[in-house]
């Protein structure tokens, strides 16, 4: 999160309702890294993506998503080729990749793996399956919009040792940019209802 671990379980302890939470939640085991990680955890297995557009498509409604995606989904399986890192449902593959991104000093995975060229600067594959929401984007929230991000990919982002072989510029055009973000927009579930979180005070 971006944050010194020893500040933020700090931050967490001296809140009025989260110790008591904690202790109640992971049978008195408090505020610690470990209980914090499966919180988060748990919480991420809650966020499921609701059916979208493209799946209502891929189920046989030809009317579900516009020409334009269509091309767009042409495109990504096959010149563009982002269907090679993103091949499951969820549009990810689970991998670690560089994709031309972020600066010298943000190493992702080579932090872990320091000896691994491959991995200096490789960041997980996010699921794109409602990225239209999800702006900013990147590992470090540099680029602002879904263009931005097509522009990166297109120009083949930043050469160093460790860029990802599956990365090459694709010398697109604009309209071939267009049908890439149709396309990206159509994996935008429907909206469910939901309520936000009454976050303790502190």
């Amino acid at each position: 999160m971006g944050r010194n671990e020893q500040e933020l379980l700090r931050d967490i302890a001296q809140n009025a309702a989260y110790p008591a939470d904690f202790d109640r939640v992971f049978g008195g085991e408090g505020v610690s890294r470990a209980t914090v990680e499966r919180a988060l955890a748990t919480y991420e297995r809650t966020i499921v993506p609701a059916s979208a557009p493209f799946d209502r498509w891929i189920a046989g409604d030809e009317a579900a998503i516009p020409e334009t995606a269509k091309r767009g989904f042409d495109l990504f399986t096959g010149r563009a080729k982002c269907g090679e890192c993103r091949a499951t449902w969820r549009f990810t593959g689970d991998s670690f990749h560089d994709i031309g991104t972020g600066g010298d000093n943000d190493f992702g995975r080579g932090r872990l793996f320091p000896k691994s060229q491959a991995l200096q600067h490789a960041f997980k594959v996010p699921s794109l399956r409602d990225v239209a929401r999800c702006a900013p984007y990147m590992q470090d929230g540099s680029l602002p919009t879904l263009e931005a991000v097509i522009a990166l990919y297109d120009r083949g982002g930043v050469a160093r040792p460790s860029h990802s072989e599956h990365i090459q510029p694709l010398q697109l055009t604009g309209q071939e940019r267009d049908d890439l973000i149709a396309f990206l927009q159509t994996l935008t579930g429907d909206a469910a209802q939901a309520s936000s979180p009454v976050i303790p005070a502190r």
